[in-house]
């Protein structure tokens, strides 16, 4: 069984993924693992996520309650898995995928442009 002693090596994108689907196959979910299913997941778990900042004034972390953080962790993790998963399923190499969306921003977003101002792309 793979530990889950967090300051156990960290292991990469790839591993996480090789650790999911052993985690999948043992249980026999891929048959409920169809790409919309996963979709709607990513979005359901970043609901919970949200859950935890939706009263807060402003959202920074010294509003959060003490050990808050570690449930907050837990949802990230969530999403982070069922992203993992859908790229999986759709065999998308993530690391590349956000390799390309970062240039594609930096193009979007020049520092020249962008440096300091939150405004969308096309009104910089």
């Amino acid at each position: 069984m793979p530990s889950t002693d967090p300051s156990a090596a960290r292991p990469d994108l790839d591993a996480l993924r090789d650790r999911l689907r052993t985690f999948v196959d043992e249980r026999d979910w891929d048959q409920f693992h169809a790409p919309k299913s996963l979709a709607m997941s990513v979005l359901i778990e970043a609901g919970e996520l949200a859950e935890h900042f939706q009263w807060l004034r402003t959202g920074e972390p010294s509003e959060l309650a003490p050990g808050q953080t570690v449930k907050i962790g837990e949802e990230l993790a969530d999403v982070l898995l069922y992203v993992i998963r859908l790229a999986d399923k759709l065999d998308i190499d993530l690391p590349a995928a956000a390799v390309r969306k970062l240039a594609i921003n930096a193009e979007k977003y020049p520092v020249e442009k962008a440096k300091g101002r939150s405004e969308k792309y096309d009104r910089l």
